[in-house]
């Protein structure tokens, strides 16, 4: 199955760049290209791109307002977004995150990285890296104007057994399904069970908002694990 790949990035030169190397891959195919965010979005509803690699700031309406669009659109319910960003120090990732981004990576990473970046997000993963990720969340915690409240609409972790809080703190370190089977002595399925019945419990859209609440409840601390 070929993955439908939309770029947007404000600078012609880095898309072009993108667009040689995502079709040199033989699973994927790009399907537009995007200045704006603005323009993103329209070619989100146009092109049938299955993920957008979207840059954060762009001009007309920024990477993180453009997703929020994609991601509120039913119309465009199965369609994923990877953020790209110059600096993983970058704070606004997070409220990307919290947009509906399935995940980020810096614009430095390896070429066979990002590939396997669409890959797994296409997949319907979260790629979230672990350091960048708490770093990331740490600062965006300690920030008084800012409160990630309204990320999640259901309960709260204490709603959740032993084992799916055990499954919480690895999804907020950033494993994978399959890592997180591994680490627990569970099967890929059930693993993957647990994490939907998370979702459910705690109202969190995809594993990005996982990981914001595991950080935002202490569970899991800032380069101190879970």
């Amino acid at each position: 199955m070929t993955i439908r790949v939309l770029l947007a990035d404000d600078q012609t030169l880095v898309r072009e760049a993108f667009s040689m190397l995502v079709e040199s891959a033989r699973d994927m195919e790009v399907v537009g290209q995007a200045g704006t965010g603005r323009e993103a979005v329209e070619l989100a509803r146009g092109a049938r791109a299955d993920l957008v690699v979207m840059d954060v700031r762009m001009p007309d309406l920024d990477g993180i307002e453009a997703t929020r669009l994609i991601a509120a659109d039913e119309d465009l319910a199965g369609v994923k977004v990877l953020v790209l960003t110059t600096y993983d120090t970058d704070e606004n990732i997070v409220e990307a995150l919290r947009a509906g981004a399935s995940g980020f990576l810096v614009k430095d990473t390896r070429p066979a990285d990002l590939l396997d970046a669409i890959r797994t997000v296409a997949a319907g993963e979260a790629l979230l890296s672990p350091g960048p990720t708490a770093r990331l969340i740490e600062r965006f915690l300690r920030s008084p104007s800012v409160s990630v409240s309204g990320s999640v609409t259901g309960g709260g972790p204490e709603c959740l057994s032993e084992r799916e809080r055990e499954v919480l703190v690895l999804v907020a370190r950033g494993l994978n399904n399959t890592e997180i089977a591994e680490a627990l002595g569970l099967s890929p399925l059930t693993a993957k069970t647990h994490v939907s019945r998370i979702m459910g419990k705690l109202g969190a859209r995809d594993r990005a908002q996982l990981v914001i609440v595991g950080y935002e409840s202490g569970m899991v601390t800032p380069g101190g694990g879970g």
